[in-house]
């Protein structure tokens, strides 16, 4: 059944890429833009760190709304003005969007929130599944308080999705298109000692997952967006060198990313996060490309 769904963050990698499958299979999608008065035109207007939705009114008629937007937690180093900006565009903007939900007459029938798997923490080799306890740092914290504040929703009879994506395999964007060129040019290898775990997902399937939780009523609560594939970093790296026929010696010492990079080196690059995808395995979602060369492959049109 065709559903009228707005996105936050649609004109974002993720977003852009929802917004082509949404409406392939016959749904109708609203942009959230920012502003603080709404306009003319199919757009709704959403005001994060203010208001929310600008006029409720305009609102009418949503079935769902995809909630993606959040300030790139790999925009450059943890300034604390920047780490006040990752939180605010996430806690803040979930807060005032689910409360000006409570102003509709009626409400959209389901929430589905993006958070991440920083909510693990650094884990080491243990197995995390959604029903794992939250683990330490800015990250942890910040996705904590993010999912609180969307489970908000839930007390206006909402269905709320919580997606902890991992980390996003894509040419467009993210991880993947900063790795590509040092690899390429042969000059790619470890992250520090290549033994932390990394929670891959590819784009593609990374967008089914999400048309499912706006789609099957069934689901709620929290979800592991990740290959039931995790891989270390020293694996990962093999793959992709084999993926782009390169050599992969040239590692990157932990001190030097650190140096680099700062606090989000130790949280994005050598933190481990060994996460599992239990409770979409619960629902019989299949991944089209749960195996990391397949999905490398895929996502960079190389052949098998």
């Amino acid at each position: 059944m065709s559903q009228q769904i707005a996105i936050t963050g649609a004109t974002g990698m993720v977003g852009t890429a929802l917004t082509e499958s949404l409406v392939k299979a016959g749904h109708q999608v609203t942009t959230m833009r920012r502003g603080t008065t709404q306009k003319d035109g199919s757009d709704l207007y959403w005001d994060p760190l203010n208001a929310g939705i600008c006029d409720p009114a305009a609102a009418t008629g949503i079935d769902a709304i995809v909630h993606l937007a959040g300030e790139s937690i790999a925009g450059g180093r943890w300034t604390a003005a920047l780490k006040e900006r990752i939180r605010s565009s996430r806690i803040e903007a979930t807060r005032n969007l689910v409360g000006s939900l409570s102003k509709l007459k009626t409400p959209p029938t389901t929430l589905v929130c993006a958070s991440a798997i920083g909510y693990y923490g650094d884990r080491g080799a243990d197995e995390l599944t959604e029903e794992s306890p939250r683990g330490e740092g800015f990250l942890a914290d910040v996705c904590n308080d993010w999912e609180a504040e969307a489970a908000v929703a839930e007390e206006l009879g909402i269905r709320v999705v919580t997606v902890r994506i991992g980390v996003v395999l894509s040419p467009k964007g993210g991880a993947l298109s900063k790795m590509l060129t040092p690899f390429r040019l042969g000059a790619g290898g470890n992250v520090g000692n290549g033994n932390q775990y990394w929670s891959w997902i590819g784009l593609h399937d990374l967008v089914r997952i999400l048309v499912e939780a706006v789609t099957n009523s069934d689901i709620n609560g929290v979800i592991n967006a990740v290959s039931p594939n995790p891989m270390t970093n020293r694996d990962f790296t093999k793959v992709l060198g084999k993926v782009l026929k390169r050599p992969t010696i040239f590692p990157l010492p932990a001190f030097v990313a650190k140096v680099v990079l700062g606090e989000m080196a130790d949280a994005l690059l050598l933190s481990s996060s060994r996460v599992i995808p239990q409770t979409l395995a619960r629902t019989g979602f299949r991944f089209d490309h749960a195996e990391l060369e397949s999905c490398l492959r895929h996502e960079l049109q190389l052949p098998g």
